[in-house]
């Protein structure tokens, strides 16, 4: 069935469209003055957890729950949500003694959530609930209680979940982040979590990781003739052949760069060996670096190739600027 439009007036909407995002932005102000002993009381319980955080709600602020715990374990604290209807026939069983449960409920009667506080409460965990009615009973039977409050809702008729959503999502990231700070969460330890995510591989990919090893590297003796070198890289298709010593020392790089330099300077391609015309010194990198330092030397230095070097400066890689398209570093 066909649903007909109405006509949209282009300045009412844009007006309506200003002041739910007034409105919304006034409930998130309003928090400031709830960061108290209470909101700090949470963060306590939530550090202080032994076992997982369990995250409820039911509707929109099952939705808030929802976010909220996947917040909550993306940043350090073990967290799962449980759909408050679903507890009530089983799904209690994955709370145990250890853990802590946020339950998140507008009214703070939700009848989902009401049915399972007698279980909670024998359970003796610790109950953190945020709620826009201070004195409903959810609020009343937990151990600490986050003010979510709003003024109004932002949708013009006062029913829809705006401004409460809102509250309730800004106050859970509250939370959240404080938590996360006063674990000591680092940057690499967000990658972690989030392996697949392009800060994932930037922060945990290294060199040895994904550089050419073995058979692959480009790699040919000073002695040897620049015609074979140039077979070499072509072989290997790294755009540069690197020159080593008979202990596997690295001695110079030649890479395209090189050769357009060489036959400028008219010399005899037949006789010249690749000694004669490599880059000595030149730039190079470590197996143990992150893949995104030697991207950021690679641009810097706008060079497409690296050798990879050990301690004793013999080659165990190569690397370029290929290798780290693939890995999604570059």
């Amino acid at each position: 069935m066909d649903v007909p439009r109405t006509h949209l007036d282009s300045d009412n909407t844009r007006a309506l469209a200003l002041a739910v995002i007034a409105t919304e932005a006034e409930a998130i102000g309003a928090l400031a003055d709830r960061v108290d002993e209470a909101f700090l009381r949470a963060c306590e319980h939530v550090l202080d957890c032994r076992g997982r955080v369990v995250v409820t709600g039911m509707g929109k602020s099952g939705h808030i729950g929802g976010k909220f715990a996947a917040t909550l374990a993306s940043t350090g604290t073990p967290a799962f949500f449980v759909h408050p209807g679903e507890a009530s026939h089983g799904d209690l069983g994955m709370i145990t003694r250890d853990d802590t449960v946020i339950a998140l409920s507008n009214s703070g009667e939700t009848d989902e959530l009401l049915i399972i506080l007698p279980i909670i409460r024998r359970l003796g965990v610790p109950l953190i609930a945020l709620t826009g009615n201070p004195g409903s009973r959810l609020a009343r039977e937990a151990t600490v209680h986050l003010d979510v409050s709003v003024a109004r809702e932002a949708c013009p008729l006062g029913l829809a979940p705006t401004s409460s959503t809102t509250a309730a999502l800004v106050m859970g990231d509250a939370l959240a982040v404080a938590v996360l700070d006063a674990r000591g969460f680092t940057a690499n330890d967000f990658a972690r979590s989030h392996p697949g995510g392009r800060l994932g591989r930037r922060l945990l990919i290294h060199v040895g990781d994904i550089m050419r090893t073995g058979d692959a590297m480009p790699c040919v003796h000073a002695t040897a003739l620049l015609r074979d070198a140039l077979l070499e890289i072509s072989r290997k298709g790294l755009g540069m052949v690197v020159v080593c010593d008979d202990s596997g020392r690295v001695e110079g790089v030649f890479t395209d760069g090189d050769l357009r330099r060489t036959l400028d300077r008219g010399l005899d391609l037949h006789r010249l060996t690749i000694g004669e015309a490599m880059t000595r010194d030149g730039f190079t990198a470590r197996a143990q670096w992150l893949a995104v330092e030697a991207l950021e030397l690679m641009e810097s230095r706008r060079i497409n190739a690296l050798p990879v070097v050990n301690d004793e400066f013999r080659l165990v890689g190569a690397l370029n600027m290929h290798d780290l398209l693939r890995a999604g570093v570059a």
